[in-house]
């Protein structure tokens, strides 16, 4: 069984928020309705760094190397795609879904697929790497609707 069936789940998602639809008609026009969403706060890396970035003593005489800070903005979005992960595998287990088209951020997209558990894994019927999280949702059913189809 191939399209946007009805029942399926489109997962939209950002590194820092996440839609979560599902389409309550049939492939042919397919009309998707918020189920859920996530999002994360997540300031930019300099509102979380507390201080400036270290140095260290090299073996030469009067030498220091500079450290690099950590980059905490970066961490929050790869946390925020092993946590989307985790969300999954719970409702994927909870049998709220059986099939589901990740819709995501090119980078979160490669997140995900690292750290999906086997049984979500097994749902993911098409996956779309394109932004679309600020789109309204009849364009990203036409979207969704036109990579399916293209593929």
């Amino acid at each position: 069984m191939s399209g946007l069936t009805q029942g399926t789940w489109v997962l939209v998602a950002d590194s820092e928020k996440a839609l979560f639809l599902e389409n309550i008609t049939d492939g042919e026009d397919p009309y998707l309705v918020v189920s859920g969403k996530e999002e994360q706060e997540n300031p930019s890396d300099r509102e979380q760094s507390a201080n400036r970035p270290g140095r260290m003593q090299d073996t030469g005489v009067q030498q220091r190397s500079a450290l690099d800070d950590t980059d905490w903005h970066e961490l929050a979005k790869e946390r925020f795609a092993h946590d989307l992960a985790d969300l999954l595998y719970q409702k994927a287990h909870r049998g709220a879904f059986d099939r589901i088209v990740l819709a995501c951020a090119p980078q979160v997209l490669g997140e995900l697929r690292q750290t999906l558990h086997k049984e979500v894994a097994d749902k993911v019927v098409f996956e779309v790497p394109k932004t679309l999280t600020n789109h309204p949702l009849d364009e990203i059913e036409k979207i969704v609707k036109g990579e399916m189809e293209a593929a």
